[in-house]
C-alpha cells in the first residue's frame, strides 16, 4: 500500500468531510458552511491520505491540528475501517506532531490510538467528559447549580483572547476571530471569565470557556448557560470544579475522552479554569 499523506486542498474537503461523516464528526455543523476542517485547515494543518486507487477525490483518512501560539492541538486522525492498522494513522501523525513546542489531544477511547500517541510522548492526563442537560439556570438548591454573579454582557474575541491564550495554552486570536463570525455564535463575559455559544437545531453549545480562577470558568459558564434555551452542551475536564454541580442538577455524561498532552503542555493549559471546544480544542 502507497502510504502517502499530503496537505489538504480546498478541493479535498468534500472527500475529507465524507470521511468526517462516516465517524458523525459533522453534527452540529450547518451544511454548506464552514465548518472545523476549515479551520483546521486555515489555522493548523490538514493532511489527507488519497485513495490510490479508484480516483474520483477519494479519502482513506484524515488528520488535522490546530494551533493555539506553539501548542499544537491534534484535533482528528480518522482512518476509514477497511484501511486501519495499515500505517496511515502513523504516517499522519508522524507528519502532524512532527514540530516542537507543546502538545496536547482528546484522544477516544481506541486502544491503539492512545498507545499511538504515547509513543509520540504524550500522557493520559485527566477525561474529558461530553455532557448534556438543562439550559435553564435556576438558583441553588432548586438544581444545585450557583446563580452567575452579574454582569454578564456580550463581548467581541479582541477582548478575550489574552485571557483564552492563559488558560487553554497559547494564544489563537484568528481562530476566534473565525469562530465568533460563525452563525448562532456570541462571545459572552462576566469579567473575570467568558464563554462562548453557539446555538444549534439541537440546543446550545458551550465553549471555549475560562476564567482567571476556576470559580471565575464555574461563573462564566453559567452566565452563558442564563443565556440559552433548551438542552445544552459541553466538554468538561474531570477536573473541573463544575462537574458536581451539573452532575447535581441532573446533567448527563453522555461520551467521553481522555485529554492527553507532553510535560510541555501540561504546564500551559489549565483544565481547573478551562472548557475546550469539543471541535477546536
Amino acid at each position: 500500500m502507497d502510504l502517502s499523506v499530503r496537505a489538504a486542498s480546498a478541493d479535498d474537503l468534500p472527500a475529507v468531510r465524507a470521511v468526517a461523516r462516516r465517524f458523525g464528526l459533522l453534527s452540529g455543523w450547518p451544511a454548506g458552511s464552514p465548518d472545523f476542517l476549515d479551520a483546521e485547515r486555515l489555522f493548523g494543518t490538514l493532511l489527507i491520505a488519497p485513495a490510490q486507487t479508484g480516483g474520483g477525490g477519494v479519502a482513506w483518512g484524515f488528520g488535522g491540528t490546530l494551533r493555539r501560539g506553539d501548542l499544537t492541538h491534534l484535533g482528528d486522525l480518522f482512518v476509514l475501517p477497511a484501511h486501519q492498522s495499515s500505517g496511515l494513522g502513523r504516517a499522519m501523525l508522524a507528519r502532524l506532531l512532527s514540530g516542537d513546542g507543546p502538545k496536547v489531544t482528546f484522544a477516544s477511547s481506541d486502544h491503539r490510538a492512545m498507545a499511538l500517541y504515547v509513543r509520540h510522548g504524550l500522557r493520559p492526563w485527566c477525561p474529558l467528559l461530553y455532557l448534556s442537560g438543562p439550559a435553564t439556570v435556576l438558583p441553588a438548591p432548586a438544581t444545585g447549580l450557583p446563580a452567575p454573579p452579574p454582569p454578564v454582557r456580550v463581548t467581541s474575541p479582541d477582548s478575550i483572547a489574552a485571557l483564552d491564550a492563559q488558560v487553554s495554552g497559547g494564544a489563537r486570536h484568528e481562530t476566534l476571530s473565525w469562530y465568533a463570525a460563525r452563525p448562532g455564535v456570541t462571545a459572552y463575559t462576566t469579567g473575570a471569565g467568558y464563554a462562548l455559544t453557539r446555538t444549534t437545531e439541537d440546543g446550545t453549545l458551550i465553549g471555549p470557556a475560562g476564567g482567571a480562577e476556576p470559580q471565575d470558568c464555574a461563573h462564566a459558564v453559567l452566565a452563558a448557560l442564563a443565556t440559552a434555551q433548551g438542552t445544552a452542551k459541553l466538554a468538561l475536564p474531570g477536573t473541573h470544579p463544575l462537574l458536581p454541580s451539573l452532575l447535581a442538577a441532573g446533567w448527563r455524561i453522555h461520551d467521553l475522552d481522555t485529554l492527553m498532552a507532553d510535560d510541555a503542555a501540561l504546564a500551559l493549559i489549565r483544565p481547573d479554569r478551562y472548557v475546550p471546544h469539543p471541535d477546536l480544542g
